[in-house]
């Protein structure tokens, strides 16, 4: 426990502990974002805990402090929870692994109805029962892994929070079979080929390498590999991010379709000169195949470039469009805008009910894909433009007119109060807002509801299991 010397040389609990300090923690809750959240001495000093559940006393280590919290990371449970269950898999992505699958699905609702309730100051609407996944495991359709260099070249995950080292993993149950293998080709090659990773962290000093150019051979160093599945289709995308340098891709490309045969759709190499760790940016080619995966959705017959948003959980995605046709409740005449469309898998699901439809989205690849999905799937009444949505909306309601149903889909940040600015101007009757994070949904809900409209139902929709991560598709009426 951290102490200090008290008067009479009692000892208290420091109400504020130092970077790097352990602590003997007693768990009482989860926060939004998934960790343990514990308290310390009279004064109630939070401590944010990861790799800890509710009943837990664990030792942690702090490795970020602040005036009115901390961050700690758990080093060792000392006394289990009741709720806790064993592990299922090594994988520091699925923290929630070890409570119950139903205890899961009870601690999201719940944070949906606290976050629009405490955040938003929202009642009098319908929290629906949130819908539990298809699937509980390897479920996803994209991973993104990082390369860490140890005794060997590794390709895994990262560290529990505010660790920067990378955990080989041997089986990612997120993962398909097939796309395990992908990822395994991948690193045999690599390991072959003697390569190594990058340098995370270094800072920057005058005339010094960061660690984001080539390696001393001049050969790029290794920073993530990407594996995108379509789940309809069964083809695979891998995409390998590196610094500059040289690199025999061709081989690598020769690598993967020996191995996975026909299931290789395409493989894409992108060189990134970004400190950040991030596999979007940086320049990036098509090695081999085809530089889109091929996917099916709804029906629809899609294609997915490389760097643009799909839902990871393709067949909860079915699940949650089918909430958000049910929220637009289209009759067939109305004009709807999809804002934040992506490559247009709501607004394409949602095409058949409408009178016409129109989307947004920043990203133009994202946008040329839905361009091109709209006339594979034979779709007349749906357009599609890129735009910043706070300056590409007031344009659209000039050049297309009012719409009846506005349906939006935005990051994980929210909208900006411009952007809701401008959703009040357009004027909808209806909003159906998809969100990932409860707690930038309530104070935009709160918004446009202090706007005229009322927050009618939401209803959670379990796309991530294993983990922390909301979703919810809520609905907004005027009047």
């Amino acid at each position: 426990m951290s102490e200090q010397q008290g008067q009479g040389g009692v000892t208290q609990a420091s109400p504020r502990p130092q970077r790097g300090e352990e602590l003997e923690l007693e768990i009482d809750s989860l926060a939004f974002g998934g960790e343990g959240v514990a308290r310390l001495g009279e004064s109630g000093y939070v401590v944010f805990v990861a790799g800890a559940v509710p009943g837990d006393r664990v030792r942690a280590v702090v490795y970020k402090r602040k005036r009115s919290y901390a961050h700690a990371r758990t080093l060792e449970v000392l006394r289990a929870s009741p709720e806790r269950i064993p592990p299922r898999a090594a994988h520091p992505g699925v923290p929630w692994q070890v409570l119950p699958y139903e205890r899961q699905l009870e601690v999201k609702r719940a944070q949906v109805g606290e976050a629009l309730a405490r955040l938003g100051g929202l009642q009098d609407f319908e929290l629906e029962q949130i819908v539990p996944a298809v699937e509980q495991w390897r479920y996803r359709n994209k991973l993104e892994y990082s390369f860490g260099n140890g005794e060997e070249l590794v390709c895994g995950f990262h560290d529990a929070a505010g660790a920067r080292q990378v955990s080989a993993i041997e089986d990612c149950l997120l993962a398909s079979e097939q796309g395990n293998r992908a990822r395994q080709l991948a690193l045999a090659w690599c390991r072959e080929q003697g390569l190594r990773a990058w340098e995370r962290g270094r800072r920057r000093d005058e005339g010094r390498d960061e660690g984001v150019g080539p390696g001393p051979d001049g050969r790029a160093r290794l920073r993530n590999l990407v594996v995108r599945e379509g789940r309809r289709t069964g083809m695979l995308q891998v995409r390998l991010v590196s610094t500059d340098g040289e690199l025999d891709v061709s081989s690598l490309a020769q690598t993967l379709a020996a191995g996975l045969g026909e299931a290789l759709s395409g493989v894409l190499w992108t060189r990134s000169r970004s400190p950040a760790e991030t596999t979007a940016g940086g320049e990036t080619e098509l090695v081999w195949g085809e530089g889109e995966l091929p996917e099916r959705l709804c029906g629809l017959e899609l294609r997915i470039s490389a760097e643009a948003f799909f839902q990871t959980n393709t067949e909860m995605a079915e699940t949650l469009y089918g909430a958000i046709a049910e929220y637009a409740a289209l009759e067939g005449f109305e004009r709807v805008y999809d804002l934040y469309c992506g490559i247009g898998s709501i607004a394409l699901t949602l095409a058949p009910r409408a009178g016409e439809l129109w989307g947004i989205e920043l990203l133009e690849t994202a946008v040329a894909d839905a361009i091109a999905g709209a006339e594979r799937n034979a779709v007349t009444n749906a357009h599609f433009f890129a735009g910043e949505t706070r300056t590409a909306l007031p344009e659209l309601l000039a050049r297309a007119g009012r719409a009846d149903v506005i349906v939006l889909d935005p990051p994980r940040a929210g909208l900006s109060k411009k952007v809701v600015h401008r959703i009040v101007e357009a004027a909808p009757r209806r909003i159906v807002y998809v969100s990932c994070n409860p707690t930038t949904l309530a104070p935009n809900a709160a918004e446009l509801v202090a706007a005229g409209w009322t927050l009618r139902r939401v209803r959670p929709v379990d796309m991530f299991p294993q983990t922390h991560h909301i979703e919810c598709v809520a609905l907004l009426e005027r009047g």
